[in-house]
């Protein structure tokens, strides 16, 4: 019987506008087989607002996910939100 946490994850990034950066901001999802509810981007200038949003994230996957986003080349800034847990069967 599998035990696993699960909660909800923001991941809000601030990084440089240039091309190739949403393609990098999604592979550390990808490569955890993990599919965001909802992406978010916004360009403001020479940057642009990316925000990543999971209802049923694996819990121990948050953590590995934020350091991977915050060595894409770009990123300026960070910020992760967790939400409540669930516990699945």
């Amino acid at each position: 019987m599998s035990d696993t946490l699960f909660l909800a994850a923001r991941f809000r990034v601030l990084a440089d506008a240039e091309p190739g950066l949403l393609p990098r901001l999604l592979m550390p999802f990808a490569k955890r087989d993990l599919t965001p509810d909802l992406m978010t981007s916004r360009r403001e200038g020479d940057c642009l607002r990316v925000e990543f949003t999971l209802t049923a994230m694996p819990a121990e996957m948050v953590h590995l996910v934020e350091g991977n986003l915050a060595q894409v080349v770009g990123v300026r800034r960070l910020e992760v939100e967790e939400g409540a847990f669930r516990r699945a069967a």
